[in-house]
């Protein structure tokens, strides 16, 4: 049976368009940090690293697998952004980490054997800066943005109204996206992006 995180976990993928709580779990995921423009091309170089990493554990998994689970869809690129400096939005003065969940089933030797392995297969330098790691559970505030990246603080705002509206605070200046699309193939207008930030 294969695992499909769009069909067992629809309480963390599901969002809707207007703004929700939502307990999200301590997650393991493959990582990458990065600086700067997303729209640059070390951003896209980043991904690539990461995507590489994740397929290789997917398919070392299938050959593998014992448990109840031979196969699984890979999670969605994500990352988290925070800015470096405060004020204003400038894109080149970004902080991100992107990831790519792992099933609770792939455990850290899997993912570094398969990242070995991607080394010599695909060669990229930035395949040395992805890690395996766990991002610690967290009560967020959620909400599924359609649209333009360039449009999120509409849907921001959304969430702010919310969070006030329901006497709680936002615990982070940093905040989470989940992209439910493929941006390269995707027109701007119908990209679908969760957007997640940790209240109290």
């Amino acid at each position: 049976m294969k695992y499909e995180w769009r069909k067992q976990e629809k309480q963390l993928y599901d969002a809707k368009t207007t703004p929700a709580l939502v307990t999200v779990p301590t997650q393991s995921c493959i990582m990458i940090n990065g600086e700067g423009n997303p729209n640059d091309t070390d951003f896209s170089n980043r991904v690539s690293a990461l995507y590489s990493v994740a397929y290789a554990v997917k398919m070392a998994y299938k050959k593998t697998a014992k448990g109840e689970y031979d196969d699984f869809a890979v999670y969605p690129l994500e990352g988290i952004w925070q800015k470096i400096e405060n004020g204003e939005l400038i894109k080149e003065k970004l902080r991100y980490t992107l990831l790519i969940r792992q099933p609770d089933f792939v455990g850290e030797d899997s993912v570094y054997a398969a990242l070995e392995r991607t080394k010599p297969r695909k060669p990229n330098p930035l395949l040395e800066e992805v890690r395996f790691g766990t991002v610690p559970g967290e009560t967020c505030v959620q909400l599924l943005h359609i649209g333009a990246y360039d449009d999120e603080p509409v849907s921001f705002a959304k969430m702010d109204e919310f969070v006030r509206a329901h006497s709680l605070t936002r615990a982070a200046e940093c905040h989470r996206e989940i992209y439910l699309s493929n941006a390269t193939r995707t027109e701007k207008s119908r990209l679908k992006t969760i957007l997640r930030y940790r209240v109290k």
